[in-house]
């Protein structure tokens, strides 16, 4: 599938996504390409859920090829998309490459932390494959933080749970992570352990160990001193990495490492002397910086064995530079990737800052008409107790032609307050937005009309009997209030709820001004609907 010359279908699309969420891929500059080509037809459907899946792919394939710092400045947008779309399926897949980036950085905290989030996000939306997997990584976090008996308990619960979802492939796996954590962790004994536990696995299902879990079988083999079995197990993973069509950058250095140690545990010198050349020659050719470091620490060890000593000092000499290097290295990519993930949270909280200026009055500081566009369509649509009014000064041009347009804003910014504060003691989940020159919206969800129009009462003799003397020099300040809810409004549109409010607002005006009036509109009070922004 070349989604580049084939236009998918947004099904097709889903499903190849989900190809490359829900398997374990190790090649990854070329699944890296396929997110890339899949994003790119994403955005050709106009599907930005499809989109965000897409790119969080990138950023984990970039992550899992070395590049940290670029896959931490990815993630940061993908997930506050996730949160804002109220996507948790992805925010529980963000969680989980937070995760590894974290204990790319060596942070075992923050890494365990994200980890535990990536599992408590899962839900019935969750696949298979992440009901299993985001527990495994729960427990590799676990393993790395040092909570030793803990993760035990999740790779235990992973385990289980491949049995119930009958995915014994994907046991194969927690198996492999299983094991590997505890020989990392210097528990040979259960790490042998649970290795068995994998062949038999394989055995009974007729599974292929692949290059990847011979490797951690052979390390653990080399753990308990059986060097004979961890020879032929390395031989027969680098056969097997042979026959593939790909070539990671670090496999073929570490399985040649590997096997140089267990020829010298055996005291075949020569033989784990030709192994390690070779994992020097690709270590220099691939500028492998972390594996020539191993290498030189075991041609130190292997120059011992063989009783060649001074040599041994100078390889180790040469180990120990090499060491010092690398964890300069190491200290300026954690650098580079903590800067990246930092320089990425303050742009968004810049962007947060302007998303809000956006939708806030630059006067008065309530929210304006494109706040109320993106939310009042919502609250319609959920709650048939939704009340709005329309609030506007009365007799506003006299305060600006008598005393100054200073004036009037200042008449403008108080009535803002009083209104902001009334609202607050009544719906503390409403809010007030102007919609431009004098006039105001009060939105009151949950409050049926009977109490909204005795609450608006209420905040209508407030305002004119607020001391305006120090502003107005005795000219008063009243409001006129038109009032519509939801369930007697005629259609369940922004356009026909504010409709409703604008002709009760008219009657109000026409009545006398500084009053309230509710209800439906009779039709010799009814005037067409005014564009509240035009009109401002």
């Amino acid at each position: 599938m070349d989604p580049d010359r084939e236009v998918l279908d947004a099904e097709r699309l889903d499903a190849a996504l989900l190809e490359l969420e829900d398997e374990i891929h190790w090649d990854a500059i070329p699944m890296l390409e396929l997110a890339e080509r899949y994003e790119r037809q994403a955005r050709l459907l106009g599907d930005d859920m499809l989109v965000a899946r897409a790119q969080l792919s990138q950023a984990n394939m970039r992550m899992r090829s070395g590049d940290v710092a670029e896959a931490a400045q990815r993630i940061w947008q993908i997930h506050q998309w996730a949160i804002d779309h109220d996507a948790r399926r992805l925010t529980a897949r963000t969680h989980l490459i937070w995760s590894a980036i974290h204990r790319h950085l060596g942070d075992a905290a923050q890494s365990l932390e994200h980890a535990l989030l990536s599992v408590e996000l899962l839900d019935d939306t969750a696949t298979a494959h992440m009901q299993i997997w985001h527990r495994a990584k729960l427990a590799d976090a676990l393993a790395f933080a040092g909570s030793f008996e803990t993760a035990r308990e999740r790779f235990d619960q992973a385990e289980r749970l491949t049995t119930d979802l009958d995915r014994p492939f994907l046991r194969l796996y927690v198996l492999n992570n299983y094991a590997y954590s505890e020989h990392a962790a210097g528990n040979y004994e259960h790490a042998e352990q649970v290795a068995q536990r994998l062949r038999a696995l394989a055995d009974t299902h007729s599974f292929e160990l692949d290059a990847t879990v011979l490797d951690t079988i052979g390390a653990i083999e080399l753990g308990n001193g059986r060097y004979a079995e961890a020879e032929q197990t390395m031989l027969q993973c680098i056969e097997k990495y042979s026959l593939i069509r790909r070539d990671d950058a670090d496999a073929m250095p570490e399985y040649l490492l590997n096997l140089a140690r267990a020829q010298r545990g055996l005291g075949a010198y020569e033989r784990a002397q030709r192994s390690l050349d070779e994992s020097r020659r690709l270590c220099a050719d691939r500028e492998l910086g972390h594996f020539m470091v191993q290498v030189y620490q075991e041609q130190a060890e292997l120059h011992a064995a063989r009783g060649e000593f001074a040599e041994a000092y100078e390889a180790h000499k040469a180990f120990f530079a090499a060491y010092i290097a690398l964890r300069s290295r190491q200290r300026e990519a954690q650098a580079r990737t903590r800067q990246a993930m930092f320089e990425t949270a303050e742009a968004r909280q810049e962007a947060e800052r302007f998303r809000e200026q956006a939708r806030r009055d630059p006067l008065t500081g309530l929210r304006n008409r494109r706040f109320i566009d993106e939310q009042l369509p919502r609250l319609i649509g959920t709650d048939p107790d939704l009340t709005v009014a329309l609030v506007d000064l009365d007799h506003f041009k006299r305060i600006n032609d008598q005393l100054s347009h200073d004036v009037g804003d200042q008449v403008l910014v108080q009535v803002a307050k009083l209104l902001e504060a009334e609202l607050a003691a009544v719906s503390p989940d409403g809010f007030v937005a102007r919609m431009g020159g004098e006039e105001f919206l009060m939105v009151l969800p949950g409050c049926p009309t009977p109490r909204a129009g005795r609450e608006l009462d209420r905040i209508r003799r407030a305002v004119g009997a607020h001391n305006w003397a120090g502003i107005t020099h005795g000219l008063p300040v009243t409001i006129s209030i038109g009032v519509a809810c939801v369930s007697e409004s005629e259609k369940l549109t922004q356009p026909g709820l504010l409709s409703t409010a604008d002709r009760n607002l008219y009657a109000a005006k026409h009545g006398g001004r500084d009053r309230v009036v509710c209800g439906i509109p009779s039709p010799d009070r009814a005037r067409p609907y005014r564009d509240r922004a035009s009109a401002a």
